[in-house]
C-alpha cells in the first residue's frame, strides 16, 4: 500500500479534521439501518439532499422490508421519480426487500459478504451500512473519498479497492471510525472536483496537490 504522506502527517491529518468536526454523520436521512440501506441504494448517481427529499415522506410511512414489499414497486417509483434511476432503483429496493424477508429473517445482515449479494448493493453501499449501522470501522470509496484520497496523496490509487486498502492500511486506528465520513465531507465541501477551496483548507501544509488555489 502506498502514501506519498509521512505516518505523523498521516495522524495531523486526521487530527485537523477531527478538531473540526468532532462526531460527523453521514447525511442520508434514515430510522433504522433498513431505510439506511434503503437510501444508500437509492443515492448512487444521486445527491444525498435530492434522495432525502423523496425519503423523508418515503420512511414516515415505510421502514422495513415487510412495509416495503406491501407498497409495491409502482408506488415506491412513484414516490421516488425526482431520483435518478428511479425505476431500476425501484425495482432493486423491491427485490432486495423481498430478499432480507426471505433470507435474512427480515434484519439487515451484518456481513459485507451478505450485504453485496442484495440486489443493487456494492462494496461502497456495503461500507456505508456497515459503518453507520453497526459501528465497523470500514472505509467508503465514493468520488470524493477517491479525489481526496489522490489529491492529498494520502492514499494514491487507480481503483476505489486500491484507495480503500491503502487508506485501511495507513490510518491510524484511533481515527478509523469516522474516518470515511471526515474524507467525505472534506471532499465534498473543501476539496471539490473542479476546484478546491484551498483557502478554507485545514490541510495545506500537508496535501501534495500541485495546484494548490492558495
Amino acid at each position: 500500500m502506498t502514501t506519498s504522506l509521512s505516518k505523523s502527517e498521516i495522524h495531523d491529518f486526521f487530527a485537523r479534521l477531527q478538531a473540526a468536526n468532532p462526531e460527523p454523520k453521514g447525511e442520508l436521512e434514515h430510522v433504522n439501518p433498513y431505510t439506511l440501506l434503503v437510501a444508500v441504494v437509492l443515492s448512487a448517481q444521486a445527491t444525498d439532499k435530492g434522495v432525502n427529499k423523496a425519503t423523508g415522506p418515503l420512511f414516515a410511512e415505510v421502514d422495513s422490508p415487510e412495509k416495503m414489499v406491501a407498497l409495491g414497486e409502482a408506488k415506491l417509483a412513484e414516490g421516488i421519480r425526482t431520483i435518478g434511476l428511479y425505476k431500476t432503483k425501484a425495482r432493486n429496493v423491491i427485490t432486495l426487500s423481498q430478499r432480507l424477508l426471505d433470507d435474512f429473517g427480515g434484519e439487515v445482515p451484518r456481513d459485507r459478504e451478505a450485504l453485496e449479494s442484495l440486489p443493487g448493493v456494492g462494496r461502497k453501499t456495503a461500507n456505508v451500512v456497515l459503518n453507520i449501522a453497526f459501528g465497523e470501522p470500514t472505509i467508503a470509496v465514493d468520488t470524493h473519498v477517491f479525489r481526496v484520497g489522490n489529491r492529498t496523496g494520502l492514499a494514491p490509487g487507480k481503483t476505489p479497492l486500491d484507495v480503500e486498502k491503502t487508506l485501511e492500511a495507513v490510518i491510524p486506528e484511533e481515527f478509523l471510525q469516522h474516518a470515511h465520513h471526515w474524507l467525505i465531507l472534506h471532499g465534498r465541501y473543501i476539496c471539490k472536483a473542479p476546484k478546491p477551496l484551498c483557502a478554507a483548507c485545514p490541510l495545506p501544509d500537508i496535501c501534495r496537490y500541485d495546484s494548490k488555489t492558495v
